[in-house]
């Protein structure tokens, strides 16, 4: 079981590495003039979130590794450990990370631990470590179950789920532009994850990709990086205690869901419908901020619960 966490957590062999790329890109902006900006303190938040991370959830992983290896009993096939098979599986995590992170911010309770990746006002290689400490509980990451029952080996799907986290790492800067045409067309870039951490009303809902933007492409959720990106929450986070950070979207989600005075359907709706949504309208969604920005022409976004 050592090793399976180990694995699961691969990523934090890679800390020194990420932590020295911070530095680089630090020296980039300041003394290069690069894209983008430093503020020491709130990417020093930002590592000390991503440190933690590891630790807590290297602690909470043992829920994924038992859900996996229980459910390698039930494999529908024998699918061989080569290389053109580890491609494959890591094609396929890939879109089971495109599912995940759509979910994410289209279902709230999960939107509550994704909230901390996102609650940067700034987009720096120290914000791609902000992680929250509750991935093991949002129940996303029982996707991987699938790929295992298939047929894959809990090990590769987890080796391949790190390989992916390892690439994003790479894409949350702002000293690199576009890229070569084919590479923007196939793979997800730090053009494309600058649109997905836009406040912009053109670029909510957009590039969820892990590796692969053919995703996005595919499942009309894709959105070029033209207008400047504001980066941030709809509703911007000003503040810089790491507890706040961690749970404020929680707090809030329990908070309307035990108001007084709503029906059974709307308490399930404040935990399951998308962020913004409120069983008075007094809110607003990424679909009604899209609408009234004239993205989504005359279409009526309909609402979670009554």
């Amino acid at each position: 079981m050592v090793e399976q966490l180990i694995s699961t957590n691969a990523t934090l062999f890679f800390i020194p590495f990420f932590l020295a790329a911070v530095v680089v890109e630090m020296i980039a902006v300041r003394v290069f003039r690069a894209g983008g900006d430093v503020d020491v303190k709130d990417d020093g938040v930002s590592v000390f979130l991503g440190l933690m991370s590891s630790v807590a959830n290297g602690a909470a992983a043992v829920l994924t590794i038992t859900a996996l290896y229980w459910a390698a009993q039930y494999q529908l096939f024998d699918i061989p450990m080569t290389f053109a098979m580890l491609a494959l599986c890591f094609v396929l995590d890939d879109l089971r990370f495109y599912l995940h992170h759509r979910i994410a911010h289209r279902v709230r309770w999960v939107w509550a631990m994704h909230f901390v990746h996102h609650s940067s006002n700034r987009f720096s290689l120290a914000v791609a470590l902000r992680q929250p400490w509750t991935k093991h509980f949002s129940g996303t990451m029982m996707l991987k179950v699938p790929l295992v029952m298939l047929g894959f080996d809990p090990l590769m799907v987890i080796f391949c789920g790190a390989v992916n986290a390892i690439y994003q790492f790479f894409l949350h800067t702002q000293t690199i532009g576009k890229l070569p045409a084919w590479f923007e067309y196939i793979f997800n870039t730090p053009s494309h994850h600058r649109v997905h951490h836009g406040r912009n009303p053109q670029y909510l809902d957009a590039n969820y990709a892990g590796t692969l933007i053919i995703w996005d492409r595919m499942f009309g959720s894709f959105a070029a990086e033209e207008e400047k990106v504001d980066f941030g929450l709809v509703s911007p986070l000003t503040t810089l205690n790491p507890l706040r950070i961690l749970f404020t979207e929680y707090l809030a989600t329990f908070r309307d869901a035990l108001q007084s005075g709503i029906t059974v359907k709307q308490r399930i709706a404040y935990i399951l419908a998308p962020p913004g949504w409120s069983h008075d309208g007094s809110r607003k969604s990424s679909h009604d901020i899209k609408r009234e920005a004239g993205l989504l022409g005359d279409e009526t976004v309909t609402a979670a619960a009554e």
